[in-house]
């Protein structure tokens, strides 16, 4: 646990120059809560005083506002309040893997691939090196005056929900399957985020979803999810305890599904008694977006009719915060709730100070020369440093599953890439990410380590269906413009434009549109349709409108039927692309793009942050199988870069196909395009390396018995392509572990909304599996030995051991260590096994080193069937190695029993 707490912590700062940060405060009357009217002197008010404590600044500010006023600070994109000087601030920030949603930024790997390092050191480090980006892009932000979503500090991550079945889309945002392993992360990432100073946090992380809840997307906002007390407290909760009482979150976010008939955020058993009651949790609480208006739509939970009582339930029952997104904000209903007595406006104050003071330790109403993680600047947004940490990063989280002695690879082979992952950046990203500073695919990895001569490509197939892994962005090969000389020149012309916001005319989709008007006000020529303008090219203003039209002609090089992916209006030869079309190669065809970048005022977004604005194409009518065959015709080795992509496995998507759910999957094969691409390579008689691509388990049982190797690379980062030419060629040795269990297929699952444990992942499932949690290749051979640890220990102690390591191998690399526990003197069921501790540690060829680990007292307990934790006494089977003790090679685990008395 932090050596403080916030709630105790208080400020020793000299005072303030009122001007410095808010303006100068001048006599203002303001309304109390009885209605009485107060004249505040010209003297410095309470809240802007550096030296009291922050609970009472943040008291006198609250009690300064009106009732209207502190109802809508508890909106994710609260108002400012002139009178009093409190800037507009919206909640909503990202930083799952990298500081999300807010232009560039450094990427990591996707959280499933962090938690496949089973490295706390190394998380704990990135989380630091994230939130210092995220410093320096909130005080870039806010030096432009920019108070819009993705531009605070209130991060909300970590999701710390339990990956409990492999069909969950959103799985790919988890530390996977286990409790204590995702806990463990948590408690690093959270302390990265949110900084080691007395006084200020760096940033404010979020432990989500609270609780129970890990898909189906589809239905999440009406599943009612019913749960023992023992399944509550061995599996889903113990991640958010850790968060709280060991890592001091600053907030949680409740979920969308009910708990046993009550909605997350509407729950008195999570909210009160478990999240403020046993884990005494201080900071503040905010919806999922949306959550609040389930309780009372019918085509959700319907637990309520009335918007106001939905409000005032979840204010009661501890939900401080109200995400509303499209639906806007229930909470906007409070009012009634206050007139008709639904709530008191004392919970409401309640409410407002808990959210406030997450703003005050941020340091948002103090000086900026006086909170030291101000100092941060966009010269380290990307900087090298941390490109070479995400790289390190993706060489630690890759999972070698297979090798049949064909890896590392020799450096003079030559090398077919094939696969619709090969060149597709989608997959280095996964969802909730920031635009990547260096993206390289493994056909660019390869390339920049071989050399481009020794490399061939071809996509071989789509990723299923018509989803496509190869778009190409549209460039001077294609695109031509007639200059100012009338000569032709290759590239796009570009003008851009100021924009006009249009009144809301359609109600049923309420969003703010703009559209251009004038004449152009700049103009450039482009060599690629793909830009990132942060600042408009009119006004030079971080985040103005500004509306672009892009012309010339398009020359297709290949002819054939062609899609285009991008945001905007497309027209060729005049007319309005709106699906495929049929172009020929060497005709010129007159082309053009209308887009407008506007922040929409609704939701407080501006779009060009997500991602860089691009438009790219692929012909449809490709020959993919047949080309495939032709780029490895002549290759030493092939390497197929398979699997899925966000595009079709997240958060409740708008995506129905063959094996894949609105973001979750109803299959875990691979799809038929691929598999049959696969096969096809294999039978061209060369070694096949595969590297997978997914987010989520999948069955590759036809793969692992056919083809030479094997790796699971998750969504690894912007640094992927470097990485993973590094493991292929032997430059490191793979050292990443899986997260989550593979299985052969889906075959005796339970339903996917059944959330019972019976049966589901490692520490429950019965049957027989393709890769088990905790596997993972390396090229070195370690072996265990000399495990020393008590013969008996009295229930309720530290169990402290150590073992020796050695690196039989021949070449230096870093090895995880597992310790796993079984209790079969319990008088209930327990896990067969359960990890308990892991460490990572580095061994050069040859070398040996003496290992000690400690497991708390308070992991060698058991959860009753009331949810209690009890001190396990008996016969604790306790086992340290290279996996689960059942799956380790003999050399590879060392055993013993310990007797808790």
């Amino acid at each position: 646990m932090n050596t403080f707490r916030f709630k105790k912590a208080k400020s020793t700062l000299v005072g303030l120059a009122v001007s410095v940060i808010l303006g100068t405060a001048g006599c203002t009357s303001d309304t109390s809560e009885s209605g009485q009217t107060n004249t505040q002197s010209q003297e410095q008010p309470a809240y802007l005083n550096t030296s009291l404590p922050m609970q009472e600044r943040v008291k006198d500010l609250v009690s300064r506002m009106t009732l209207e006023e502190k109802i809508a600070q508890m909106y994710n994109d609260a108002p400012a309040i002139e009178r009093l000087n409190v800037p507009a601030y919206d909640y909503w920030n990202e930083a799952l893997h990298g500081v999300a949603r807010a232009g560039n930024a450094t990427v990591f790997p996707q959280a499933i691939g962090l938690a496949a390092m089973w490295d706390k050191e190394l998380l704990h480090e990135i989380a630091t090196v994230i939130s210092d980006e995220g410093r320096a892009k909130h005080h870039y932000f806010k030096s432009a005056g920019i108070t819009t979503r993705y531009t605070g500090l209130t991060y909300w991550s970590p999701n710390i929900n339990i990956f409990r079945d492999p069909r969950w889309g959103r799985g790919q945002e988890t530390y996977g399957e286990d409790p204590f392993l995702t806990g463990e992360l948590g408690v690093e990432f959270i302390t990265g985020l949110q900084g080691d100073d007395d006084t200020y946090l760096k940033s404010a992380a979020t432990a989500k979803h609270f609780a129970v809840h890990n898909g189906p997307e589809i239905t999440r906002h009406s599943d009612n999810y019913v749960v023992s007390d023992k399944d509550l407290y061995e599996t889903y909760l113990p991640a958010f305890e850790k968060a709280v009482v060991e890592a001091d979150v600053e907030a949680v976010m409740c979920a969308y599904n009910r708990v046993n008939d009550l909605p997350a955020c509407g729950s008195d058993m999570l909210l009160k008694e478990i999240l403020r009651g046993k884990y005494q949790f201080d900071g503040h609480v905010m919806s999922d977006c949306g959550a609040i208006a389930d309780f009372y739509d019918p085509k959700a939970h319907d637990v309520t009719r009335a918007p106001a009582a939905a409000a005032a339930w979840a204010v009661t029952s501890g939900t401080d915060l109200n995400c509303g997104t499209g639906r806007l904000s229930s909470y906007a209903n409070l009012n009634f709730a206050v007139q008709k007595g639904l709530i008191s406006e004392a919970l409401i104050d309640q409410a407002v100070e808990r959210l406030f003071m997450t703003r005050f330790k941020l340091g948002m109403f103090d000086p900026d020369e006086q909170v030291g993680y101000a100092s941060h600047s966009m010269d380290e947004v990307g900087s090298s440093e941390h490109l070479a940490l995400t790289q390190k990063a993706t060489e630690r989280s890759l999972v070698l599953l297979k090798n049949n002695g064909v890896l590392p690879l020799k450096k003079d082979v030559k090398v077919a890439v094939i696969g619709p992952n090969a060149d597709n950046r989608d997959v280095l990203l996964g969802n909730y990410n920031a635009q990547p500073i260096n993206p390289v695919t493994v056909l660019d990895g390869i390339e920049q380590y071989l050399g481009e001569e020794a490399v061939t490509s071809a996509p071989g197939s789509a990723l299923i269906a018509d989803v496509y892994g190869h778009w190409q962005v549209l460039d001077s090969n294609v695109l031509f413009h007639t200059n100012a000389l009338g000569e032709r020149e290759a590239g796009a012309r570009v003008e851009y434009f100021n924009v006009a916001t249009l009144p809301i005319t359609d109600f049923t989709n309420v969003h703010t549109n703009a559209e251009i008007v004038g004449d152009a006000k700049a103009t450039e020529t482009r060599s690629s349709l793909e830009l990132y303008r942060e600042v408009s090219p009119i006004t030079n203003k971080v985040l103005d409108d500004f509306g672009m039209v892009i012309s010339g002609e398009l020359v297709p090089e290949t002819s054939g039927n062609y899609r285009f992916d991008g945001e905007g209006e497309i027209t060729i030869d005049g007319e309005v692309v709106t699906g495929p079309v049929a172009l020929t190669a060497g005709q010129s065809y007159q082309f053009s793009v209308t887009k407008v970048f506007a922040t929409d005022q609704l939701t407080n977004t501006d779009h060009r942050m997500r991602a860089k604005w691009q438009l790219s194409w692929l012909n449809t009518s490709e020959a993919l199988v047949e080309n495939a065959k032709a780029a490895a015709k002549d290759a030493d080795v092939i390497v197929m870069a398979v699997g899925i992509s966000p595009r079709i496995e997240g958060e409740e998507m708008p995506v129905k196909l063959e094996g894949f759910n609105y973001g979750d999957r109803s299959s875990i094969d691979l799809p038929a395009e691929q598999s049959a691409l696969i096969k096809e390579m294999e039978a061209l008689g060369k070694p096949v390396v595969l590297v997978n691509f997914s987010g989520s388990a999948m069955a590759l049982n036809w793969e692992q018995d056919n083809v030479d190797a094997i790796v699971q690379a998750f969504y690894p980062g912007e640094a992927t392509g470097t990485a993973l030419a590094r493991i292929l060629w032997g430059e490191v040795s793979p050292s990443g572990r899986l997260p989550v269990t593979f299985y052969h297929n889906l075959d005796g699952f339970a339903a996917f909304d059944d959330y019972d444990m019976t049966n589901r992942t490692y520490r429950y499932f019965n049957g027989d599996v393709l890769y088990p949690f905790g596997y993972g290749l390396s090229y070195a051979n370690f072996s265990y030995s000399g495990l020393n640890a008590p013969q008996e220990l009295s229930a309720g102690s530290d169990l402290a051991l150590s073992f020796t390591l050695k690196n039989d191998g021949e070449m230096d690399a870093e090895q995880v260590s597992q310790l796993y526990v079984s209790m079969p003197d319990a008088p209930v069921d327990t896990p067969k096994v359960a990890l308990k501790g892991f460490t990572r540690t580095a061994v050069n060829a040859g070398e040996s080193t003496q290992v000690s680990m400690v497991v708390p007292a308070d992991e060698l307990v058991y959860i009753n069937d009331k949810g209690d934790k009890v001190p396990y006494k008996g016969a604790l089977h306790l086992s340290v190695g290279n996996g689960q003790p059942q799956f380790a090679a003999d050399q590879e685990v060392v055993k013993t029993v310990i007797t808790l008395l």
